[in-house]
């Protein structure tokens, strides 16, 4: 195991440790000599580094998505913690823990693939659930499904965390189809299981998450309707019209032509989905905001390009205060009335204010 860990590093040490280049740009200074900006990872966050002396001698020998070595110092800059690189060497693959740098779902993939197979199971739709039986009955889907993350960087971008953010929207759906008796409860379950299927081919994770050859050209709406079509196919039974639904709610499940839909949501189904979707992808990006925020002092976290604001740290705003931040605001002296300059500001003043003698 890898020691330390970005979350574990304090200002002012001095540490020696291997990490994941997220970023890498050269930059120059004002003598036109060139330095380093990275984004160093591991499991447990992200650094920001620069490398100001000899970067010269390194700049070709490592890339992005490489390992390093490094030796250095931590300080505060701007109110987060910033890591100043003294060395630098790479490290080869054989040499690491890959689940040193990779962050995995806290709950069993196994176990999540199982619910996931229960749901699918309890649904009474027979065209419905022999599409979802057959998707998933080829193990490579399957198991890129248990692993894939469900973003690059925006929810759930982590290895699990596609099943793991299908799983809370089927909980979701359970109660929402409860409640608005319009819904086709298997309908809306087909949507939420496969609307984001196609990012297991549109995103690679194997050392970083990072979108691949395929996500670039097509994208994970364009692959799944292809999953799913592909899947259709070999069910000749299965209705025209049934099928234009499921595929409906893939193509509007991002909600709006300018965020991704080719299509606006046209059904109540496929309306809730979309609803569903952005409530649990937003809830898991203030959420991580929340818990990852590399600000240090202060109770508003970094701005977020994906939420669009910076986010309250409800926890820390609340927590107890000393108690000169509680003492009452002392009220003002009463202001004292400015002396005559004229007798006709006086004769002025007199009249607004006629305890104001003008004296």
């Amino acid at each position: 195991m890898k020691s330390p860990y970005i979350n574990e590093l304090q200002p002012n040490q001095n540490i020696e440790a291997v990490f994941l280049v997220a970023h890498k740009e050269v930059r120059q200074k004002k003598t036109g000599e060139p330095y380093l900006s990275l984004v160093l990872t591991d499991r447990s966050g992200e650094l920001d580094a620069k490398m100001w002396d000899n970067a010269a001698e390194v700049l070709e020998a490592f890339g992005h998505n490489d390992f390093v070595r490094v030796k250095g110092a931590t300080q505060i800059f701007q109110n987060r913690l910033q890591f100043t690189v003294h060395k630098l060497k790479t490290v080869p693959e054989s040499e690491i823990d890959l689940g040193d740098f990779l962050v995995a779902s806290k709950r069993d993939r196994d176990e999540m693939f199982r619910e996931l197979q229960a749901h699918i199971a309890a649904m009474s739709n027979p065209h419905l659930k022999g599409l979802l039986d057959g998707i998933f009955a080829d193990p490579a889907v399957a198991y890129a499904f248990r692993n894939a993350p469900a973003a690059k960087s925006v929810h759930h971008n982590w290895i699990g965390g596609l099943i793991e953010h299908v799983l809370s929207l089927c909980t979701l759906a359970k109660f929402t189809s409860a409640h608005y008796p319009n819904i086709d409860a298997d309908i809306l379950m087909t949507g939420i299981i496969l609307h984001d299927v196609g990012k297991i081919y549109e995103l690679e994770f194997t050392r970083s998450i990072r979108y691949g050859d395929q996500g670039q050209l097509l994208g994970h709406i364009q692959i799944g309707i292809q999953m799913i079509t592909d899947q259709i196919h070999k069910q000749p039974d299965f209705p025209v019209r049934l099928r234009d639904l499921v595929v409906h709610l893939i193509l509007s499940h991002h909600g709006q032509l300018e965020f991704g839909s080719p299509k606006l949501p046209s059904f109540p189904e496929a309306m809730l989905l979309h609803l569903l979707d952005n409530m649990d992808s937003k809830m898991e990006a203030m959420r991580a905001l929340i818990e990852h925020d590399r600000q240090l002092e202060g109770n508003w976290t970094l701005y977020s390009n994906t939420l669009e604001r910076s986010v309250l740290k409800k926890d820390r705003y609340l927590a107890p205060r000393a108690p000169a931040e509680h003492a009452p605001v002392a009220s003002p002296a009463p202001e004292a009335k400015p002396a005559s300059s004229s007798p006709f500001a006086a004769a002025l003043m007199g009249a607004l204010d006629p305890s104001h003698s003008g004296k």
